[in-house]
């Protein structure tokens, strides 16, 4: 891994990348969302503080266990814009993402369990599919995942 010398205060793109794992493409999106910031140089260059390299990482771990980027950015918008996230700041903030990540996975567990059933229809049109009508809401009146409206004669 590259090393940063002690006294530069400011990455480059390149540094930050090296340093980081990020790519620069990643980089420039992650900025581009608000997530990090640079400041450009007269030749229109960007410079990233030191602290980018700790939201970096706080922004890949937390991308790593499928935190969407719109909630990293207002846990990062919370902390003050020089100050790098601590242990304590990830503590908190997974304490917060541990419902959300449940929920997931609770959902998926039962896409996985339901999966064969959708695939042995084949055409999605099961009289209950769990798939397409989750909750069942149409299952007492009606079958199959398309719904016709129904025309009133009068």
């Amino acid at each position: 891994m590259p090393q940063i010398p002690t006294g530069v205060s400011e990455l480059t793109v390149g540094q930050l990348s090296a340093r980081s794992g990020a790519a620069v493409s990643a980089l420039h999106f992650y900025e581009a969302k608000g997530l990090i910031h640079s400041r450009r140089t007269s030749g229109n260059q960007r410079r990233y503080g030191r602290d980018a390299l700790r939201r970096v990482a706080f922004i890949r771990a937390a991308q790593r266990v499928g935190i969407p980027l719109a909630t990293i950015r207002a846990a990062l918008a919370k902390l003050p814009e020089e100050r790098t996230p601590t242990r304590e700041d990830w503590a908190t903030l997974s304490e917060t993402w541990r419902t959300e990540l449940d929920q997931r996975i609770s959902q998926l567990s039962r896409l996985r369990d339901h999966l064969t059933d959708c695939i042995g229809c084949g055409c999605l049109s099961l009289d209950k599919c769990v798939l397409t009508n989750p909750d069942d809401t149409f299952g007492e009146t009606r079958s199959g995942s398309a719904l016709l409206v129904e025309r009133r004669t009068g």
